[in-house]
């Protein structure tokens, strides 16, 4: 007679060693939140300082993006072909310093290039420290491990707000920029005391050589100036639009920057590959597009059209970060339930229902926050999965430069954001264009993800492209059953 053995509680699935590793890059996605919304709790306070326009002003946010693609498909191929944690340790080490560097600036274009070298660690961090988990996790649990991670986000948000609120009052905004050097000793001990992620190493040691994703670009002198031009205009035309600099040629310029993107992407797709990369590209700006106008500008949207305190604020923000994290948490149970893509795709659904209610209360700051929470959970929170949803379509010897290169490349429509945002408010209340795109862009997200648009798409060039490269065992012992193919 032959009994089943008994199925372990997810949690003690997951080594003592795989949740090391988690909780690790959860410091490092933290710390990595914290840094990167100061900015958009001084936004105004800044502004005061450096007599910027509103719409300068949001362009500090978009800064950090402009450098995003870069420093996701460099540091991301670093990860690559050395390993995810040295990827991760430069990360964390370049926006920490990008941090520190803001606190000592004197005009608007030293604290715009300062931002520049945050968004390039924070690309890298992103790539690194997800692959990182989620090749140490067994599949059957790594949209958990995904919005786990991503919840840490949050959590640095929340902190920078009780940081904000203690701070700047007292000592000025410069010091909460000063801060960003204490992730430098998470990285240390990083660099000292994690091993490396179980699947790259597998991976690394079958393959018998290092990866090289970059080979594409530079494969013979002519096709490698040729690439290097392209990155230098990309770079230099983002530059220019979301600065003074590009006025009055801002239509050009992005398309200058997007067919210099787009003609890299489909050099690193591949014959094959090239619709997936520029399709997970689209798909991933209008998820940044939905998400970041509330993002950056809520603070500021607090301030100066509803008249809050710094206190009342720091409040809302409270309501808003945490409603994220359980989002994040919620959103890792759901997408190992029923698939990550179900599970993205319905949330998402959810939250239209709250996004112009948000926007209609002004002198309730519990129904205010409670509003904000129930949104952010399903609308911002449900952005945990994103890692587990763009790995899934990239193999582990290309998984941290495409997903760093794709992930980021699309973080431009967070870049585009707040500047739109801005500009919109110009026309209508600050309120009411933060609901329009917000509305807008989570329509066109739930559309692409629900219909499957990117794979669909990738099987006219790839017909036996594999479903769900994040489905496989980590070893062939297996570490727990195979995830659901549909992604």
């Amino acid at each position: 007679m032959h009994t089943t053995p008994p199925t372990l509680p997810w949690y003690r699935q997951v080594s003592r060693a795989q949740w090391k590793s988690f909780f690790a890059a959860w410091i490092g996605y933290v710390l990595d939140g914290f840094d990167f919304v100061l900015i958009t709790l001084v936004l105004t306070e800044i502004g005061d300082d450096f007599g910027l326009s509103t719409v300068q002003a949001a362009s500090l946010v978009s800064g950090a993006f402009i450098t995003r693609w870069l420093g996701g498909a460099l540091l991301g191929a670093l990860g690559d072909r050395y390993g995810r944690k040295p990827a991760m340790v430069a990360s964390i080490l370049l926006y920490s310093l990008g941090t520190f560097a803001c606190g000592f600036a004197w005009n608007y274009h030293s604290l715009f290039a300062a931002r520049l070298a945050i968004g390039m660690g924070m690309a890298g961090e992103y790539s690194a420290g997800s692959t990182y988990v989620m090749e140490s996790w067994p599949p059957g649990l790594r949209n958990r491990a995904s919005g786990f991670l991503i919840s840490g986000f949050s959590l640095g948000s929340v902190l920078a707000a009780q940081v904000y609120d203690w701070v700047v009052p007292a000592l000025g905004w410069r010091w909460m920029f000063y801060l960003g050097l204490v992730p430098i000793v998470v990285a240390l001990w990083m660099r000292r005391a994690l091993p490396e992620a179980q699947e790259w190493t597998e991976s690394a040691a079958d393959g018998g050589a290092r990866p090289n994703p970059f080979r594409p670009l530079f494969a013979t002198p002519r096709r490698a100036a040729v690439n290097t031009a392209l990155a230098a205009l990309a770079t230099l035309a983002l530059f220019l639009v979301f600065t003074p600099g590009g006025a009055g040629a801002v239509p050009v310029l992005a398309v200058v920057a997007g067919v210099s993107l787009a003609a890299l992407a489909v050099q690193l797709g591949g014959r094959r590959g090239w619709v997936l990369y520029l399709s997970m590209i689209v798909t991933l700006f209008f998820a940044f597009l939905y998400s970041w106008p509330i993002q950056a500008l809520l603070p500021t949207y607090l301030k100066t059209e509803l008249g809050y305190t710094t206190g009342q604020v720091t409040d809302v923000l409270y309501f808003a970060g945490f409603g994220t994290m359980a989002g994040c948490w919620a959103a890792g149970f759901l997408g190992d339930r029923i698939g990550t893509r179900k599970a993205y795709a319905l949330t998402l659904l959810a939250s239209l229902a709250f996004v112009y209610p948000v926007f209609a209360v002004r002198d309730d700051l519990l129904l205010l926050g409670a509003l904000l929470f129930l949104l952010q959970a399903t609308s911002f929170g449900i952005s945990g999965l994103l890692p587990r949803y763009i790995g899934g379509h990239f193999p582990t010897a290309s998984r941290g430069a495409a997903l760093g290169f794709t992930y980021n490349v699309g973080a431009l429509g967070g870049a585009v954001a707040p500047v739109l945002g801005a500009r919109l408010a110009s026309g209508m209340s600050l309120g009411g264009a933060l609901a329009v795109l917000t509305f807008a862009g989570t329509v066109i997200v739930v559309l692409l993800i629900g219909l499957d648009v990117p794979a669909r798409l990738n099987r006219l060039t790839d017909p036996g492209a594999e479903a769900d490269h994040l489905a496989r065992p980590v070893s062939p012992a297996g570490d727990a059953p195979a995830v659901p193919v549909e992604r």
